[in-house]
């Protein structure tokens, strides 16, 4: 599907290319066709209007309506000294109020094109210079090619997010219905454990070995519950924060190393309460603390400070562990992204989908430092 986006977006770009390309030329194209007519019509212009003052001309009809014809291009003309002595389709109402606009609009049409001249034939050292514009027109077509392509390029920036969209919706359907197989999978064989945990209660085996059993039995359970609840709409109720987390916290205890000091602080709070799905809470603060585990590599303190706040809980998860490069703290929540060697790289994906998407809250790194550790804060809306 990956490939596919990218293959799109090779023929899209090349498309939106070609299109601006042809374009492009064409109205340069265009723009030269139309600016040789205006040129054209200036220099009639100028021969009509000398043809009018020209007190031996008995026929100004021809040069009048070719006068009359320009109503769009800009003309300004000055004398041998450069002076303007006339003008036409200029904002007459501002040239008569504001005294340096004709100046600022001589100096405009002076970069757009160079001047006609028209030399008198009575007297050689007298010129008169036409500086004219641009019609309405040639600027469109010359300005319509970058309207064009800021059109194209929302074209493809749309269909590539249509795209995108359609691909990630795809990849969750993908992650879900392997949630859910893999789920359905683990049912047959925990059933069976549970049965066998059964029968060794009744058989009178030691029972802190029993109890360990049953304690890894029920989170076989419970990790095929966090499954087969992926894609689904998880129910929230009101739960025990500081309970939930200490249940938590004591079942990794008893699972790391001897040297790692676990504490949990409620700020005097007995309980604090929120709306949760607590199977996929679980699963969070598990994946936390068993990053803080990796972290630390056998020695160490993981603190978890939760602080009931007027508009939210928050939930800080604090190591000693050897920190987050800066380079990486933006990607620790990308799928796939780990700095282990082994392992998939989903676990905080998954902890920030569980908190932004089910629960309606964040989770981002606060804090790290390299060698002096890493905070995570969850915070959960009220």
């Amino acid at each position: 599907m990956f490939q596919q986006i990218l293959n799109w977006r090779t023929a899209l770009a090349a498309v939106a290319i070609l299109i601006v390309t042809g374009t492009v030329f064409y109205s340069r194209y265009v723009a030269r066709k139309i600016a040789k007519e205006e040129k054209q019509k200036v220099e009639e212009w100028v021969t009509a209007s000398k043809s009018l003052n020209d007190p031996n001309n008995n026929d100004v009809t021809l040069p009048f309506k070719i006068i009359q014809h320009n109503d769009d291009i800009p003309i300004i003309e000055t004398n041998e000294k450069d002076s303007i002595t006339s003008y036409i389709n200029i904002d007459t109402l501002r040239a008569a109020t504001d005294k340096e606009y004709l100046a600022k609009k001589l100096k405009k049409l002076k970069g757009i094109n160079p001047p006609i001249l028209w030399y008198d034939p009575k007297d050689s050292t007298k010129v008169n210079r036409y500086y004219y514009g641009h019609t309405a027109l040639l600027n469109e077509v010359r300005y319509y090619p970058l309207v064009q392509l800021v059109i194209v390029g929302l074209f493809i920036i749309v269909t590539i997010l249509a795209l995108r969209s359609s691909y990630r919706s795809t990849q969750n359907q993908v992650w879900a219905g392997m949630a859910k197989e893999t789920a359905h999978q683990l049912g047959t064989p925990v059933s069976s454990l549970e049965g066998w945990v059964e029968m060794l209660k009744e058989k009178n085996t030691e029972q802190h070995i029993v109890r360990e059993l049953s304690k890894d039995v029920d989170r076989l359970r419970l990790v095929s519950d966090r499954f087969g609840k992926i894609g689904s709409t998880p129910q929230l109720e009101e739960t025990d924060l500081v309970k939930q987390i200490s249940q938590m916290v004591e079942y990794i205890k008893k699972r790391a190393p001897g040297k790692i000091n676990f504490s949990i602080n409620a700020h005097d709070h007995e309980r604090i309460i929120a709306m949760i799905s607590a199977p996929l809470f679980d699963w969070v603060i598990e994946n936390l603390l068993k990053n803080a585990l990796d972290a630390m590599e056998g020695k160490g303190s993981i603190s978890i400070d939760i602080k009931d706040e007027k508009d939210a809980v928050n939930i800080d998860v604090t190591d000693t562990g050897k920190g987050i490069a800066a380079r990486n703290i933006g990607r620790v929540f990308k799928p796939g992204f780990t700095t282990k060697k082994r392992g998939w790289g989903l676990g905080l994906s998954l902890s920030r989908r569980i908190i932004s998407q089910y629960h309606k809250g964040e989770i981002f790194v606060r804090h790290s430092e390299l060698g002096k550790g890493t905070t995570f804060r969850i915070v959960l809306r009220k």
